[in-house]
């Protein structure tokens, strides 16, 4: 009768459950998470959006990382919330593990989505998804994908991906060791914190506890989106937990829970603190483990069905752990009849904590703990049922054992007997079973690690092609650098040959231009030395007026002379009026003895030329004192100036002295040396000039006659600049 009443209150329970949940779809229990990718960008620019925050509303929080990125885990149905202060939020459905791309436009200064599209068809992006698709169904087949997308990757990010993607399958199917390798190879080409998540976690499933500590410690926290943040210090508390370091894996759990908490990160809230009474339970403090358990109780019992369960069966074991066994039935029976409403819509695995042969097993364990023989075979008998059915032949085997000694410790030794026979054959099956499973696990990582080496061979081809394509290009770098090098070289060389043709080019013209000071200097003494002779001449014969009136002249020409004396060029109009001034200063001496004449055509453009200063004067010098003075009639001087092109004058010095010949015989020697010296400064000047001017001046020197007093016509020619 009270077995009759139990069932009737289990079934109330249940229809009243269904009959105030009616709305509720469990699909939680049933649904199957993937990886959801995608991508915020900006439409105009396809500029990347970081730190855009993206939730599933069955719990999951991520944000877009540098390159305006994201990865998220999500099921069928799931309502993907994507939010930005900048712009409005955009709520989107989840079908499958599709790739999603929102593109955000600009319009009257406020941003907004402009659409949100759905996976891109690149073939590489394509294998990427079929490898997460069968990521947990089919792990050769996952990898397959994985190595056509690493034949056709054409960049380090997406190296990271495909390498990360391995990863994930290892460590799907628990091969911890190459799941590691694999993270590494993915952050080794592109430094991303999720990958180092994983990787920290890797190293405590694959029992380096050390490395995994040191990875999650080594991690930058400033650049971590808050789901990240809780989740390192969730699985920083994980391995202190394993390594026994209780106190310090609450702290990383209270840490964990603060931000989730700030944040409102309800399944971690949840999470962490059902491990911080699960720490404190490790270390022996009940009393504070009793608290937080209450706490994950109560809060898992507002998410979905299968985490309140999850949850009670843990405080369950909790309970049962402190002799609670009251506590403990009661909560396994609750978890129980939760646990059927979940199955109407879809199974456990059999590795599942909160399949009902495994809960029914724990109570039986518990009433026989209690000698409730009755309750304990009752339930014993129905895990054994339930274990049967689902061939999970772990919990039959060890409750058919339980049950053996439920029976014997009840007197019913028979079949105790018969019960313990059973268990023996379950031992065998299982026996066998286990070995069946070694052999295929064996096998599967036998072919995993034979995808992997192939993978590995890919990657060594590619990196030695790579390489050779880095040496070839190395080589060829250092041959243009060998070549620009040489062309460097005989640049330098040229300019530093140019900068020496133009150091001795102005030295030489640095030079000229003193070797002309110099002769300018010779000349002007000469030049003042005669003059005063001729001064010197009229006081000797008490002509003192006449004197007095050659120094006014004189002083007149001496000025000007003085003026130009730093030029090397003077105006030709200047020059002219030079050469009268000297020229009626030596007539006004040697009235007696030549008359002059200077010409100037009228087509001669004398503002247009320029002329070394004091070029004429000694010709017409040597003409008066070399050539007229000494003629014993009259003579005559003529200076003639006109222009036989645009470019070019001629300049002609004509006196019919007693020429050059003649002259030359009555000088002295002291006379012949000035004579020389003169003629001689003014050859130096003109040839300097030429040099620097390129044949500016040219002096032509002849007879002017052919007759006893032969003279001599000097012409000077003078080209335009």
């Amino acid at each position: 009768m009270i077995k009759l009443a139990r069932h009737i209150i289990i079934l109330l329970v249940l229809l009243f459950s269904s009959s105030i949940l009616a709305q509720e779809v469990n699909n939680e229990a049933a649904k199957e998470t993937f990886v959801v990718r995608g991508s915020v960008l900006e439409k105009s620019t396809y500029k990347p959006i970081p730190k855009v925050n993206i939730l599933v509303n069955g719990g999951a929080y991520t944000t877009t990382n540098s390159l305006g990125e994201f990865k998220i885990n999500a099921s069928k149905g799931d309502e993907l919330i994507i939010k930005h202060s900048d712009f409005e939020t955009i709520y989107y459905i989840i079908q499958d593990n599709e790739r999603i791309r929102v593109e955000v436009e600009h319009n009257d200064s406020k941003n907004f989505i402009s659409k949100i599209s759905k996976r891109d068809a690149g073939a590489f992006k394509s294998l990427i998804d079929s490898a997460d698709t069968y990521l947990k169904k089919d792990a050769e087949k996952s990898i397959q994908f994985i190595t056509d997308a690493l034949t056709i990757s054409s960049s380090t990010k997406e190296n990271a991906e495909v390498y990360e993607t391995l990863g994930d399958v290892y460590f799907e199917w628990k091969q911890y060791d190459l799941a590691i390798s694999n993270y590494r190879i993915s952050l080794q080409n592109i430094d991303e914190n999720a990958v180092k998540l994983k990787l920290a976690k890797s190293f405590k499933f694959n029992e380096n506890y050390q490395e995994s500590i040191d990875e999650y410690l080594s991690i930058n926290k400033e650049n971590l989106s808050n789901w990240q943040l809780t989740s390192l210090y969730e699985g920083l508390g994980d391995v202190y937990v394993i390594t026994q370091s209780f106190d310090a894996a609450v702290n990383a759990y209270k840490e964990g829970l603060k931000i989730a908490q700030k944040h409102l990160i309800t399944p971690k809230i949840t999470d962490l603190n059902s491990k911080i009474a699960e720490a404190y339970d490790a270390s022996g403090e009940t009393e504070e483990a009793e608290g937080y358990f209450q706490n994950s109780l109560s809060l898992a019992s507002q998410e979905n069905k299968k985490r309140a369960v999850e949850e009670k069966v843990k405080v369950a074991d909790f309970e049962g752990k402190n002799k609670a066994y009251n506590k403990e039935i009661e909560l396994r029976k609750q978890a129980l009849v939760e646990i059927n409403d979940i199955e109407a819509d879809s199974t456990f695995d059999n590795e599942s904590a909160i399949t009902p042969q495994k809960q029914n097993y724990k109570i039986g364990s518990a009433y026989a703990i209690q000698k409730d023989f009755p309750n304990a075979i009752q339930y014993l008998e129905k895990s054994i049922e339930e274990a049967d059915d689902k061939e999970d032949l772990v919990v039959q085997k060890d409750a058919t054992r339980k049950l053996s000694e439920v029976l014997r410790d009840a007197g019913d030794i028979d079949k105790a007997i018969s019960t313990t026979r059973t268990y023996e054959r379950l031992v065998d099956e299982l026996y066998i079973k286990k070995e069946q499973e070694i052999s295929r696990a064996a096998r599967l990582a036998k072919d995993l690690a034979a995808k992997q080496n192939r993978i590995t061979s890919l990657e060594s081809d590619r990196a030695l092609s790579e390489s050779k394509y880095q040496l070839t290009t190395e080589r060829n770098k250092r041959q243009k650098l060998i070549i620009y090098s040489l062309i460097g070289g005989v640049l330098l060389l040229l300019f530093a040959v140019y900068f020496m043709l133009k150091n001795m080019k102005q030295q030489k013209l640095n030079n000229n231009l003193l070797a002309l000071k110099s002769l300018r200097s010779q000349m002007n003494p000469h030049f003042i030395f005669n003059a005063l002779n001729s001064v010197n001449s009229f006081i000797a014969t008490n002509d003192e007026r006449t004197a007095n009136k050659y120094l006014s002249d004189f002083s007149l020409l001496m000025r000007a002379v003085l003026e130009n004396s730093e030029e090397d060029f003077i105006s030709l109009e200047k020059e002219i009026e030079l050469l009268k001034l000297y020229t009626k200063l030596e007539h006004f001496r040697f009235k007696d003895k030549f008359d002059y004449d200077i010409i100037i055509d009228e087509n001669v453009k004398v503002d247009e030329f320029q002329i070394p200063p004091m070029l004429l004067q000694p010709y017409i010098e040597n003409a008066v004192w070399h050539g007229l003075r000494y003629k014993t009639a009259k003579g005559n001087l003529t200076i003639s100036i006109s222009q036989v092109d645009t470019n070019q004058l001629k300049i002609s010095i004509v006196d019919d002295g007693i020429g050059r010949t003649k002259s030359k015989a009555m000088k002295t020697e002291n006379q012949k040396k000035h004579n020389s010296k003169g003629l001689g400064n003014i050859k130096k000047r003109v040839a300097i000039l030429n040099e620097m001017y390129k044949d500016k001046v040219d002096v032509f020197i002849d007879d002017y006659l052919d007759v006893e007093d032969s003279g001599t016509k000097v012409v000077v020619t003078l080209k335009k600049d």
